[in-house]
């Protein structure tokens, strides 16, 4: 294989040669090349976004959030549902006479226990689905925003843009004009035409939101 690759490599490279010698022969002289383009050395003007929380804090961004919030709602009161019966059930039990029967007090604790682990299965599977959805509503939001984000950095003649969302950001200090996650929030909510949604209470299983994926953030600095 080595051997043929060899041959063909000599043969392109002899076509090349013959070619070019042909071109030589019946082609004027080539004009001077063009000098390379030097880097130029511009005066930087940075601005920092927290792009994560520019994202949920959208008009879109928040309806997102919760139109989320009322699809777990039914889980949500299941779950505090049998959160209240078990402790009903241990309450009865502490208050229970202390004549009850051995028998009768391991039925009510394995009782107990029964539900207990079904709660925290339902809950901890119910916090898995509301992130996992969450985090799909704020992958496809970002998208979009991180073209408003790349136009407005573009057009305000920034040169480096910094994303302070984590909370182990490089970034100690920075002077408050330079953070453009609110003018970014208005450009969007601006071209996106979405009203700002009713604030409502949180009905999730949990209010925490998840960490999105360093991946779905815009490569803003393209």
């Amino acid at each position: 294989m080595k051997r043929t690759l060899v041959v063909l490599s000599a043969l392109g490279a002899g076509l090349m040669t013959s070619a070019g010698i042909a071109q030589t022969a019946a082609a004027p002289a080539p004009a001077a090349q063009a000098v390379p383009v030097q880097p130029e050395a511009i005066p930087a003007k940075i601005a920092l976004i927290a792009f994560e929380q520019a994202v949920f804090a959208t008009n879109e961004g928040q309806r997102n959030v919760q139109d989320v919030q009322r699809k777990y709602e039914p889980k949500k009161a299941e779950i505090d549902s049998l959160s209240q019966e078990v402790d009903s059930l241990k309450k009865q039990l502490q208050s229970a006479p202390a004549t009850m029967s051995d028998e009768e007090r391991a039925s009510r604790l394995k009782t107990i226990d029964t539900k207990e682990k079904q709660l925290n299965r339902d809950a901890e599977d119910a916090q898995t689905a509301y992130n996992s959805d969450l985090q799909d509503a704020y992958a496809k939001l970002a998208q979009k925003v991180s073209v408003t984000l790349k136009n407005y950095v573009a057009q305000h003649g920034y040169t480096l843009l910094l994303d302070v969302s984590n909370q182990q950001s490089a970034v100690m200090w920075a002077l408050p004009n330079t953070d453009v996650t609110q003018a970014v929030v208005e450009a969007y909510n601006a071209s996106s035409g979405v009203a700002a949604p009713a604030p409502s209470a949180p009905s999730a299983p949990s209010a925490s939101r998840p960490r999105p994926a360093s991946a779905s953030r815009p490569a803003a600095t393209k």
